[in-house]
């Protein structure tokens, strides 16, 4: 849809207009707009090693890096604190992750006012926003980039465009370490017995402090421009004033004005005028972008969440459901040069147009098909996760803990055969077997048969459980006990472990600082207790007269897992491990085709929009058109939140829902893309002697309040 109509001649820009010569008059406010402030000389900028780079650039981007790496780090492990750490719902804990985010991304509009209307860029960032990191986010998020961009001359346009490139790249560099680090120092490192939450989110608030450092260090060679008054407040007047204007002026004797923000001439300079007209146009385009930032930002939340319940174990790695993160900004250091130097190149030999709004759009379809990839994965997890029993239906598996084979027969309420198994020692049944019930409770007959020996037992069962009939040998007998898996099923994520204790002596087992467990004597079995799931090599237990280690080995998520102790050797007693319950084998690998399609996405949209912000933008609006940049992520942030609390729906069809919004958000942006006219630098500077040709007699039948002629 976006056509040429983007490199249409300068003659078409709505701002250029053919005016007189004579201005009969001049109109003057009693409210006199702040007078622009003088710029300093310019003084030689200081490049890098000879290019045309300005050297303060470094020192922002290293200041990028690290604070990207502060924000990034925490989010990764934020999800799972919240489910894990604070046992919350999935639901509630993608909730509050996406009214963080939100948070975040709504601040930069008080950061922006206060850089462009008081202290400018530089103060804002290296005073309020690295001082205050609870604030911080709004005072740096809409000022860096822009302050960035402030450093290059417009001769340099080609490098500046290519700074946002290097400058996104820091972004992903600090995110890329910082997402691979801090669920490592979450998960490896133990605090008080568990995960180290503490250090997880203390190395992020030091790379802050690092931030503040290295930016301070490049304060003399940065070029600040001035504040240039309170823009915000400024631009809000100069918009009520033109539509009340408007309203008051609806005669049809008052001749019409080219654009509705031209009522604003009777009090307001023509340069802010334009300014806002630039503005509002680019504003309106921004629109439809927060649906783009709804789906990119559920990487931390629902796609951490999908990770939960998929196998990280890589074989010679095991991937942590947050690390999955990683990838993002992994793929995005190798797609920008990509990109910038092979794909637009290509593109642009082929004749093709290829514009930042025309990419933009590419990458909104990117992240759509990224979701219906993510859906289809939820689908097949679905599918490969275990079947529950219906109405008068159970699912039954036998282990035996003898030292021999045992046959197992289970018998209904005529003596039929229902099951016939032989299992051997210390194994269980190969999988489990669905028995049907004739009403919701009833009473199976077990015939066992050990050697010579045959042995009939009776065990009652109800609808929609899961059992286990775990064989136990007493000398030369035996007996048996019925356990209910299903009632302790895990959720979220975790593992679920209990354990059957083959010694003569309780045994005390120890999870962690504040998980602790008693098994009895004699086959005593324990009820299920709810970890994080990963590596356990060595779990502290202890009986009456001595302490072992039992190595619980690798823990899946989702799973449920029955441990039986036992001492065959004069060496210390060990564990014999037993998936109690399956868990899907789906491997996280398979999220690797939704992470690149979306990173594709974010690339063409993200660092596209970033150098498009500041190019439309006027010179005293550019930290405003940036945060209104990053509050199109805020909104997006909320979208994700409303629909995470209201839908309803399960997870694919969710996932489903969001790309085809998406979709009718791109086919929107489109045709809105079509109709813009790009804005050059030159389109934004008119000559202050030039006023709008209203004629004398027009402008005195005009009702405008506190306006001279």
């Amino acid at each position: 849809m976006l056509e040429e109509s983007e490199s249409k001649e300068p003659a078409m820009n709505p701002f250029q207009k053919n005016e007189s010569k004579e201005t009969l008059f001049s109109p003057v406010s009693t409210e006199e707009v702040p007078p622009r402030l003088l710029s300093p000389p310019k003084k030689p900028t200081p490049k890098i090693c000879g290019s045309n780079y300005p050297l303060s650039i470094a020192f922002i981007v290293v200041n990028e890096f690290c604070e990207r790496f502060s924000y990034y780090g925490m989010k990764a492990v934020l999800t799972l604190y919240f489910l894990y750490f604070l046992h919350w719902s999935e639901d509630s804990s993608t909730s509050i992750y996406h009214a963080f985010s939100s948070l975040c991304y709504f601040t930069p509009i008080l950061g922006a006012a206060i850089a462009d209307s008081w202290l400018g860029k530089f103060k804002v960032l290296s005073l309020v926003g690295l001082s205050l990191i609870a604030l911080g986010t709004g005072g740096i998020k809409p000022c860096v980039a822009a302050f960035g961009g402030d450093q290059f001359e417009e001769k340099h346009a080609e490098e500046r465009t290519r700074y946002f490139s290097v400058f996104y790249l820091s972004i992903n560099a600090g995110s890329l370490i910082s997402t691979f680090i801090t669920p490592m120092l979450r998960g490896d490192v133990q605090c008080f017995g568990e995960d180290c939450y503490a250090l997880a989110f203390g190395v992020p608030g030091l790379l802050m402090v690092i931030a503040l450092v290295v930016f301070s260090m490049g304060s003399k060679i940065y070029r600040k421009p001035p504040p240039e008054g309170n823009i915000v407040t400024q631009v809000a007047k100069c918009i009520w004033f033109a539509i009340s204007n408007r309203f008051n002026n609806r005669s049809g004797d008052i001749p019409k004005r080219q654009h509705w923000l031209d009522w604003a001439a009777e009090k307001y300079p023509k340069q802010l005028i334009m300014d806002v007209k630039a503005l509002t146009r680019v504003l309106f385009l921004y629109i439809p972008l927060p649906m783009f930032w709804a789906l990119l930002d559920q990487q931390g939340s629902r796609w951490t969440l999908q990770a939960t319940r998929m196998n990280g174990n890589l074989g010679f790695f095991v991937l942590q459901p947050d690390q999955m993160q990683v990838l993002n900004p992994l793929l995005v250091l190798i797609f920008i040069p990509l990109f910038d130097l092979v794909i637009y190149r290509l593109v642009s030999k082929c004749g093709i147009n290829f514009s930042s709004l025309r990419k933009m759009a590419v990458g909104m379809i990117l992240a759509s098909l990224a979701f219906a990839v993510a859906a289809a994965v939820e689908i097949k997890i679905d599918r490969m996760t275990p079947p529950q029993p219906g109405p008068q239906k159970i699912f039954l598996q036998a282990l035996n803990l003898a030292d021999d084979e045992v046959k197992v027969t289970v018998l209904g309420n005529k003596n039929n055969t229902l099951l016939e198994e032989s299992i051997k020692s210390f194994q269980k049944m190969p999988h489990y077997a669905q028995l049907h019930l004739k009403t919701k409770s009833q009473d199976f007959h077990f015939y066992l048969k050990y050697h010579n020996l045959s042995v009939y037992t009776k065990h009652s069962m109800e609808e929609k459980n899961w059992y286990s009939l775990i064989i136990l040998e007493d000398g030369k007998n035996i007996s048996s006990m019925m356990v209910n898996v299903e009632e302790n099923k895990t959720t979220n994520g975790m593992t679920a472990v209990r354990f059957v204790n083959t010694l003569h002596k309780e045994v005390n087992i120890s999870l962690g600082t504040d998980i602790s467990l008693t098994v009895g004597e004699d086959y005593g079995v324990s009820a299920y207790t709810t970890l994080q799931s990963g590596e356990y090599p060595a779990v502290h237990c202890r009986t009456e007269d001595k302490n072992f280690s039992l190595n619980m080995g690798l823990l899946d998520p989702g799973a449920a897992y029955l441990f039986v102790i036992i001492n065959r050797t004069s060496q210390d007693p060990q564990a014999w491990k037993m998936e109690d319950m399956p868990t899907t084998k789906l491997s996280i690998a398979w999220q690797l085709p939704q992470y690149a399609l979306i990173t594709a996405g974010e690339v063409m949209f993200s660092v596209t929009g970033l150098e498009f912000s500041y190019s439309q933008a006027p010179t005293s609006m550019k930290s405003v058109l940036q945060a209104a940049w990053l509050l199109t992520v805020a909104v997006g942030n909320i979208i994700v939140l409303v629909v995470a609390q209201f839908s309803g729906l399960v997870q694919w069809a969710e996932f489903i829902l969001f790309s085809c919004l998406l979709l009718v958000v791109c086919l929107i942006f489109s045709i809105m893309g079509y109709y813009y006219v790009p804005i050059k630098p030159e389109d934004l500077q008119e000559p202050a002697d030039k006023q709008i040709p209203y004629t004398q007699e027009n402008m005195i039948n005009l009702e405008t309040k506190k306006t001279k002629l």
